[in-house]
Formats: C-alpha cells, structure tokens, sequence
C-alpha cells in the first residue's frame, strides 16, 4: 500500500526506485508525501527498504528511478552537504580528536560561519540538549548516552528544517533510550523541525511518531498515525509487526459489509471485521490482541464472543500476567491482564471460557 505523492509535502517521493544490481529492487515504486513539521517514523525489519529511503534522501545514496523533491525542489543530483539536512547515527559518528564544541563547530565552519556566531550557535545547541558544561570534553569522556545527546546538538546546530535519524538509540540501554524518546519529541515540538526516523523497534515508533510507515519487502505495507497502525492494522503483516497479536486460522463463513463470520480450523464459528477478505470461502488469520481478551464474567463486554481455552503457562510480569492458551487447537494464544488487587491468579492446566468484543477481531490474509 503507498500513499499518492501529492507536490504540497515538504519531503516527496515520487515514484522512488532503488537496485543495487540493476535486477533486484531494495525499494519499489515508493510514493511517499511528508508535511513540513511532521515526525514521520520508517519501521520494518532488516531488509525491508527504511534505511535505503533515508539514504537516498540524505544523498547518500541515488534513486535509480523517480524523483525526491525537498521543499518543492528536485534533489536527485544535489550532494549531501548542499541538501541542508542534519543526521544523526547509532555510532554517533563524532570526530575523536575534537572536543565537544568543536565537533558542534565544524558544520558551521564548512558553511563560512563567523566565529562570534558559531560559537553563540553551539552553545545554543548543547543547551538544549542539556550538554552546556560539556563543551571542552573530548567524546571519548563521555558516556553512550552523552554522546548520543552531542550527536543530536550536532544535527540541530545549523537550523536544519528537515533532521534524518537513523536508528540513534540503538545502542542505548532500555531506560535511557526511553529517556531519550521522550527528549527527542520534544525537542521536536519545541523546534518545529521535520524529523524522518529510521527504526526496526515498533515501540519507538508507536511513542515518537506523528504517522509510521511500515516497510516491508521495499514497499510501505501501511501508512497511518500510530493508534490507527496499532487498532486496526490493513494486513496480517502489519498486525504481527506491531504489538503482540493472537491469530486464528479460518475460512470465511459469510461475508456483509463491514461484519462476516469464520469458521475456525476446528469448527467453532466467530464474528469479525473483514479487512483484507472479499469472498466467502477465503482463508483468512482473525487477529486479535492479547489485551482485548478477558476470562472474567463481569468484565466481558456486551456481545462478547466465548470460547474455550486451556491454560498452558502463567507468567508473571510485574505489572501484568501474561496467560499462554490452547484456543481452537492453536497453543500460542495469548491474553494480557493487569495485576490488579484481589486478581483471580489461574494455574497450568486449568479450563476457562475466555471472550472478546466481535470489533476486536479482525480478518485479515493468510501471511
């Protein structure tokens, strides 16, 4: 699925190819429009085309067919250090024998920048990235999460209007990338700049993003804010890829407008929203989230559909158990609840009836 390429975004690409090899193509028949403002998150797995984009708009790399447009200007053959763009890189890609305000420094320098204005710029730039005492230490001084946060100034120094990140917390541990999330939002709010954010971590995207595309297979499989993605996903790829997804082998039983029925692989029949099914008959996968699943009677929702389940294993989490189920012959079934005061704590082997609201399953292809 690819959004049309419409000439009022800020960042286009218009019918974007890339190959390597002249055969294979990394991306295919990329249409992608990005408004001046927004943060906009590219997320798929290794190989899927995310980074290709990013390189190819940052100039490193070259379409080898179509037409990347930059504030209503073709930049196909523009070099990198003329396009205006920041970066920022998991390695940080800091020069060693530099301080810290030197390496802010050095973007201002190549474009002819005095030194009264570089030096107010720089200081300007570690401030908001809370680095301001830091600037005579050489990166080697400073710890993953520090430089990290000098990488970012360095980016943001010039003013750029369009800021492309590749996987910058990569290399961060959970809790200050997390940290760091947050800070990079707002840094963005506050700024107003446009951010193009490369990632493979769907939680990221979900915290950071305005709109996520996800890639697959070098085409956007989906395009949409990061509730949408996550509430009702266009393919079965897209609700495995983001968040954890319970899904169930069927056939479709009936099919009328926005409501049909499936007929599991051992027979029970279930209500569903048909996503990407048209005919009866069709094999399809009902996906359903983990946490849309409840095994207590008062907290079932009106209409909510039953079914029986087996427990096969109860981990506890901290804030929440997560219970493995046997549910129409599949083992892997899973339903998340809060650990809540007086909750009903179930055991290996134990027989339930769980349920769902028919809108929290969808029908979607078979993968």
């Amino acid at each position: 699925m690819n959004t049309a390429a419409t000439d009022d975004g800020f960042v286009v690409f218009d019918h974007v190819q890339k190959s390597y090899d002249g055969e294979t193509l990394v991306v295919k028949d990329l249409n992608l429009s990005i408004g001046k403002g927004e943060f906009l998150t590219m997320l798929g797995p290794s190989g899927s085309g995310k980074t290709t984009c990013l390189m190819m708009l940052a100039g490193f790399e070259t379409a080898t067919h179509g037409e990347i447009r930059l504030a209503g200007k073709n930049i196909n053959d523009l070099p990198p250090h003329k396009r205006g763009i920041g970066m920022v890189f998991q390695n940080y890609a800091l020069f060693p024998h530099m301080t810290v305000g030197e390496n802010l420094a050095f973007p201002l320098e190549v474009r002819g920048m005095g030194k009264s204005e570089r030096e107010a710029k720089v200081m300007r730039a570690l401030d908001m990235v809370q680095m301001g005492k830091f600037a005579n230490r050489r990166p080697a001084q400073l710890s993953g999460g520090q430089q990290q946060r000098i990488a970012l100034a360095r980016a943001l120094v010039f003013d750029p209007e369009l800021v492309l990140m590749d996987e910058p917390l990569g290399a961060l541990d959970k809790q200050l990338r997390e940290h760091m999330q947050f800070e990079i939002k707002h840094l963005h709010e506050t700024l107003g700049i446009t951010v193009v954010y490369v990632t493979h971590d769907q939680g990221e995207a979900l915290t950071m993003s305005d709109r996520v595309a996800v890639f697959n297979d070098g085409r956007i499989q989906q395009l949409a804010p990061p509730d949408e993605l996550y509430e009702r996903p266009q393919n079965s790829f897209v609700a495995q890829f983001i968040g954890e997804n319970n899904k169930l082998p069927g056939k479709v039983e009936s099919l009328d407008g926005d409501n049909c029925t499936v007929r599991l692989s051992t027979g029970e029949i279930i209500d569903a929203t048909p996503v990407n099914v048209r005919s009866v008959g069709q094999e399809t996968l009902v996906s359903i989230r983990p946490e849309r699943v409840e095994f207590k009677p008062e907290m079932m929702p009106p209409g909510a559909h039953m079914i029986d389940a087996e427990v096969l294993e109860v981990i506890y989490m901290g804030d929440i158990f997560r219970t493995r189920m046997k549910v129409a012959g599949t083992e892997d079934f899973v339903m998340k609840s809060r650990n809540t005061l007086g909750q009903t704590k179930l055991r290996a082997g134990e027989r339930i009836k769980i349920g769902w609201h028919p809108q929290d399953a969808r029908a979607l292809d078979p993968m």
